[in-house]
């Protein structure tokens, strides 16, 4: 190994180029920092290289296929449509995810910002060693941001090996199964779900909750669950996964449901039951950075730990596993290690499921207003009665207000069905901002289009709805 015994001293350096770390050191050096990033693996982290952006790429070629496969109303007909998934894989590898890691690549360079390639473990305080193969550089830095994010949670006798994968291997599948099991019905896992649905998979979820989507209410994931029936996926519920027998041909899942042990083969097994942050391996017990009993690093509103110096981001703290609140908690970083008086002042975060039927919610739900005793009340638009779901034959589904009955305030709001993903941006920035439902009513929506059924929601929540 050859070591750098000199240390090399750099103002700010950021651990991680994930959303978290590669947005941080871009704003970081765009307020006058001159920074140092490190990255052990891919530019872009686990988001844009096996996270976020893959899995939505597969998703849409999953749509795509599913439409020609099973016809439409539309009255177009293309021939018979064939699946080539090796030339889907090599789109998703490099008109997508290629692209973008190395615009962030790019605009990193631009931002006069180090990349440094390597595993980094604080020595101290003040140092951190980056080894890269046989290379060891010492770097002492007046600040620092760690933004190491998350990996897949491994379960006893679900060793991720040959066909037990994660989600990682899932998205990398040189073709698709026949038959895809899958252990944990969250967001990840049915998403997965839907996208090998679509492109021709027989799907089983085995989850421990008496639901899939945990996070997302009962009423909100019903039309995913009767899409889900509609295709045939099998989802057993109130069920505790056993082990896994491999051959070099299938996976064989043992489960345990309503005290009976049962099995079930497949071609993979994706092991998919929730992220454990990555602090456990950089060094911080050499440090005086103080960790809860989960792992997570304690950090102030300005994202700082117990060590003044110190920054932590994204999904080593508390809070959602989300690459949006990570990119959100960076600029706050980043403002707050230049000398300004930043701070996490967010009142709510949206979050997204990518399901066949897309799930979004924000802010306060029908189940926190009960608990919470609040006085406020729910509202909803069916999509069945919106001009511009018919058109694209996809009425499924609906949107929900949540308002403060003494103010008629956003309080918060869920929706279920089309473009879901991209409607709720709206509706975040109007709780954000205190929008009441008359605010809503009085903003002109173009027609005809799926936003003008936030405006029929807010009429439903005034007690003047024109089209129900």
């Amino acid at each position: 190994m050859v070591v750098g015994t000199q240390a090399i001293d750099v103002d700010t350096l950021i651990i991680g180029s994930g959303p978290g770390g590669y947005v941080a050191a871009i704003r970081a050096a765009e307020l006058g920092q001159k920074v140092v990033i490190v990255e052990r693996d891919f530019i872009g982290g686990i988001c844009l290289n096996v996270g976020c952006i893959p899995s939505k790429a597969l998703i849409q070629a999953g749509h795509l296929y599913a439409t020609l496969q099973h016809g439409n109303p539309f009255g177009v007909t293309v021939g018979e449509s064939k699946l080539d998934f090796a030339k889907t894989q090599d789109w998703k590898q490099h008109q997508v995810v290629e692209k973008l890691t190395g615009g962030v690549e790019m605009l990193l360079k631009k931002h006069k910002v180090e990349i440094v390639r390597g595993e980094a473990y604080f020595n101290d305080n003040e140092t951190v060693n980056v080894i890269d193969g046989d290379d060891s550089h010492i770097y002492r830095f007046k600040k620092a941001l760690i933004a190491t994010g998350s990996r897949p949670v491994e379960i006893p006798h679900f060793k991720f090996s040959g066909r037990v994968i994660d989600s990682t291997g899932a998205l990398n599948l040189k073709s698709v199964p026949e038959h895809l099991i899958i252990i944990g019905g969250g967001v990840i896992g049915a998403e997965l779900a839907g996208a090998y649905m679509n492109l021709g998979s027989k799907i089983t979820i085995i989850e421990g909750l008496d639901h899939i989507l945990n996070g997302f209410d009962g009423e909100l994931i019903q039309p995913v669950l009767n899409n889900f029936k509609k295709n045939g996926v099998d989802i057993i519920t109130e069920a505790t996964a056993v082990e896994a027998n491999q051959t070099d041909k299938d996976v064989t899942v043992t489960y345990e449901v309503d005290g009976t042990t049962k099995k079930v083969t497949g071609d993979y097994c994706l092991v998919s039951v929730g992220r454990r942050p990555n602090t456990d391996q950089i060094g911080l017990n050499n440090t005086d950075v103080k960790l809860d009993k989960r792992g997570l690093i304690e950090v102030s509103d300005s994202m700082q730990t117990s060590v003044k110096h110190i920054y932590a981001i994204g999904d080593v703290v508390a809070g959602p596993a989300l690459a949006h609140k990570a990119s959100y908690e960076a600029k706050v970083a980043a403002a707050a290690m230049s000398g300004e008086d930043a701070h996490d002042k967010h009142y709510v975060i949206p979050a997204v499921a990518y399901t066949n039927i897309e799930v979004a919610t924000v802010g306060e739900t029908p189940q926190t207003v009960a608990e919470k005793k609040l006085d406020a009340k729910s509202s909803k638009f069916p999509f069945a009665a919106s001009g511009r779901a018919m058109t694209m034959d996809q009425t499924e589904g609906f949107i929900r207000l949540v308002t403060d009955n003494p103010t008629g305030a956003i309080i918060g709001a869920q929706i279920v069905g089309p473009e879901a993903s991209d409607l709720i941006s709206e509706l975040t920035l109007a709780i954000e901002n205190g929008i009441t439902i008359r605010d809503i009513e009085l903003t002109i929506h173009p027609h005809p289009t799926l936003g003008e059924e936030i405006m029929d929601a807010a009429e439903v929540a005034a007690g003047l709805p024109i089209h129900i």
